[in-house]
């Protein structure tokens, strides 16, 4: 008789409390993974290694065995060096995705006068990336991706385009959490080109019409599985979009008992019920 397998869920997100101020989305980032794996599942957890974490207090350490990969995004290699830190209390370790040139400011996704990053696209590419990559060396095959933030936005399409055929992504299960996040600012008219890598066709990215963030958005929905509404309110666009793709949706959950609502919603989306013909 087989021991059956432990559930593994992979959280891509773009804040966790306490590395960056406290936030929604910080707390969700933080805790929910802790109440996944005390309810039974295996996790790993990633977040981007802004400029403004204290590498120090927070006790930040580089990976070796995990860097020293080259990305490159429109023509240009970018180094990704890996990092991580233990959340003592929540017997947890977090994954930091770190590059000198993308994450190295000493802001998050603005800067100090409130613009809107003019490299925030390829900073989301070099993300995405960089998460796939560390968990293809780590060689954890999860069985649920979760994304939080926009700036986790490229995981499902690579995952469902140029690593589809990868044995450690080809059954995973992905989740998004959709937030009040969005911007008003357009990415650059180069944006999918810089999508481009090795197993990504034209045709691929025709999946975000637009270069703003409902478009985003839209290609995130076309990507994925299911979606949870982490926010009360979110883009009126991306609600009408996410229940017209007839995928699996989760209300917004309060903050009381929403880990077992998730805990549940994910074996949903593993198991789904027989539709009865």
């Amino acid at each position: 008789m087989t021991v059956k397998e432990k559930v593994k869920v992979l959280y891509v997100t773009q804040e966790i409390t306490p590395y960056l101020k406290e936030s929604h989305l910080g707390l969700i980032g933080r805790h929910l993974p802790q109440g996944i794996q005390e309810r039974g599942k295996e996790i790993r957890t990633f977040m981007p290694r802004y400029g403004i974490i204290n590498e120090r207090r927070n006790q930040l350490h580089e990976v070796i065995r995990l860097s020293g990969m080259n990305l490159v995004i429109n023509d240009t290699d970018h180094p990704l060096i890996i990092k991580v830190a233990s959340i003592q209390s929540a017997r947890m370790q977090i994954y930091f995705i770190d590059n000198e040139d993308y994450f190295h400011r000493k802001s998050v996704l603005r800067d100090k006068n409130d613009v809107f990053f003019d490299d925030n696209e390829e900073r989301m590419v070099f993300y995405a990336r960089g998460v796939i990559e560390t968990v293809k060396k780590l060689g954890w095959a999860p069985s649920v991706i979760h994304c939080h933030g926009w700036i986790s936005s490229l995981v499902p399409f690579y995952v469902k385009t140029a690593y589809r055929e990868n044995p450690i992504f080809s059954d995973a299960k992905i989740v998004v959490s959709f937030y009040d996040d969005h911007f008003a600012e357009n990415f650059s008219d180069k944006f999918h080109n810089k999508l481009k890598m090795e197993g990504v066709s034209p045709e691929d990215l025709n999946v975000f019409p637009t270069t703003d963030y409902p478009g985003l958005m839209k290609g995130v929905i076309d990507m994925s599985d299911a979606f949870i509404m982490g926010s009360p309110e979110i883009h009126p666009d991306v609600k009408v979009n996410a229940i017209e793709s007839g995928k699996p949706i989760l209300e917004y959950q309060s903050t009381e008992n929403y880990i077992d609502v998730y805990n549940e919603f994910y074996d949903r989306v593993l198991n789904p019920a027989p539709v009865v013909t």
